[in-house]
């Protein structure tokens, strides 16, 4: 490929081995940036050449900015890809890129700056004309928060400005519980982004959470790929996704479609991205949630109803190519689920689960598709994220994709740690789940139905 022929992976686990797989495909050379416990990776043993970053502890290794951009010179990388988590959405991470003259597969720094701020990011959207969730600007204290509060009308939610990933968030029902609340969030924000700044929202308890997937090139092309449906969430962490959005009407489906298109278009986004909404599933208003910078976890669903390999059109784009595909292009068929497939104990309020993977044998059929990093005899650290595997099906409307995610699930052999399939197949079976009558908290109220009550 024009200007890239060797890309530097500063990941690791199945979204190292996604990239790999991407590069393969478009015959470019991988290097992988591994810390000394992911030597022995799958990941490491499918790339071209391994570099070692440093040790275990993300802190030391897939944290350091300055490492990663050395190793993609030393190594002769021209490109850097981040994947998700760790440095993806760390907008320093592009500019000392292009200082050093290596490209960065993601969007441009400015994308990440102004939509990491979610302050900055709900100002732009409204601009845009796209509904935010009524809320304020930043919060001073807790007494300004309380005042707000009482504008707004309870519940609320605090939320920190440079949040992500469910830090720093907290729901407030009654004026009684803001002040300590406040300072609980704050002193989290200001522990897990090293900014403490809050800001308030009008909290929506019977809301869906949808999400669009937008690829976008330096030639001012924008296009979505349909929507996803990530309502079922524990802890703001996702468990399900499907694609498209199940009990959604034509026109709202393609007013969210146009939304988010218009968002990325505005802010000049380049590389694959998500934009976020909150459907109230009382008034069906949707609002903008975030915007996330990076290609997601749950990007397979897309891949598996469009066709369209969306970290090979990163690559593309980051190399100066235009998108493959323009919106008349774009085909959505069928219907498809990822579970997250975890190294946790459910009937242990999901601990973790390390240890040694005995045995691991993954279901195969049609419509299935399994993205993992782990083999026989792999050693699952304490160290990272618990994500063994996305396990993804595809079917020709909602109802098949769910009967071979229950097969596919009830087949997949793994012994010598704990994991949450039983707690998947639990979900699958659940009459409003097959209804697809769900939404953000739903997943905890079944949750304490389950086994917080056990």
């Amino acid at each position: 490929m024009a200007g890239i022929s060797r890309i530097l992976i500063a990941n690791r686990g199945e979204i190292a081995v996604r990239i790999i797989k991407a590069c393969k495909a478009l015959g470019i050379e991988s290097v992988l940036a591994a810390s000394e416990a992911d030597r022995e990776s799958m990941a490491a043993q499918m790339a071209d050449r391994v570099v070692c970053i440093g040790p275990a502890r993300a802190q030391e290794s897939y944290l350091k900015i300055n490492t990663i951009v050395c190793a993609a010179r030393g190594t002769g990388s021209q490109a850097i890809h981040p994947g998700y988590g760790f440095l993806a959405e760390h907008p320093d991470l592009p500019r000392i890129c292009g200082e050093q003259g290596v490209t960065f597969i993601g969007p441009p720094e400015h994308c990440i700056r102004e939509m990491g701020n979610k302050l900055l990011a709900r100002k732009l959207v409204k601009e845009y004309g796209i509904p935010v969730i009524p809320g304020s600007e930043k919060v001073r204290d807790a007494k300004e928060a309380l005042g707000l509060a009482q504008e707004i009308g309870f519940p609320v939610i605090l939320k920190a400005a440079a949040g992500g990933g469910g830090r720093g968030i907290k729901i407030v029902t009654e004026p009684s519980e803001l002040v300590g609340t406040f300072e609980t969030a704050a002193a989290e924000a200001r522990a897990a982004f090293g900014d403490e700044v809050l800001y308030l929202e009008k909290y929506i308890p019977r809301a869906r959470h949808i999400e669009v997937q937008i690829l976008g090139d330096a030639h001012g092309n924008v296009i979505h790929l349909g929507e996803r449906d990530c309502s079922l969430q524990r802890r703001y962490q996702k468990v399900i996704e499907e694609a498209p959005a199940p009990s959604f009407s034509d026109a709202l489906r393609q007013e969210i479609r146009a939304a988010g298109v218009t968002i990325a278009r505005n802010i000049g986004y380049q590389s694959a991205g998500t934009v976020e909404f909150i459907l109230d599933k009382e008034t069906q208003q949707f609002y903008f949630l975030e915007m996330n910078t990076r290609v997601q976890v749950e990007h397979p669903v897309t891949e598996m109803i469009s066709g369209v390999d969306i970290v090979q059109e990163q690559i593309r784009v980051a190399a100066g190519a235009r998108l493959s595909l323009s919106q008349s292009m774009v085909t959505l068929s069928g219907h498809a689920i990822e579970c997250r497939l975890t190294a946790e104990a459910p009937e242990r309020d999901f601990a973790p689960s390390p240890g040694r993977l005995t045995e691991w044998v993954a279901p195969s059929g049609p419509g299935m598709r399994v993205d993992t990093h782990c083999y026989p005899g792999y050693f699952v650290s304490p160290y990272y994220d618990s994500l063994l595997a996305k396990v993804i099906t595809h079917g020709r409307d909602r109802a098949e994709a769910i009967e071979r995610m229950k097969y596919a699930l009830a087949n997949f052999v793994i012994k010598g740690i704990d994991t949450v399939i039983p707690f998947l197949l639990f979900i699958l079976e659940r009459e409003d789940y097959k209804k697809g009558d769900v939404h953000t908290k739903w997943l905890e109220e079944v949750l304490e139905e389950a086994y917080e009550k056990k």
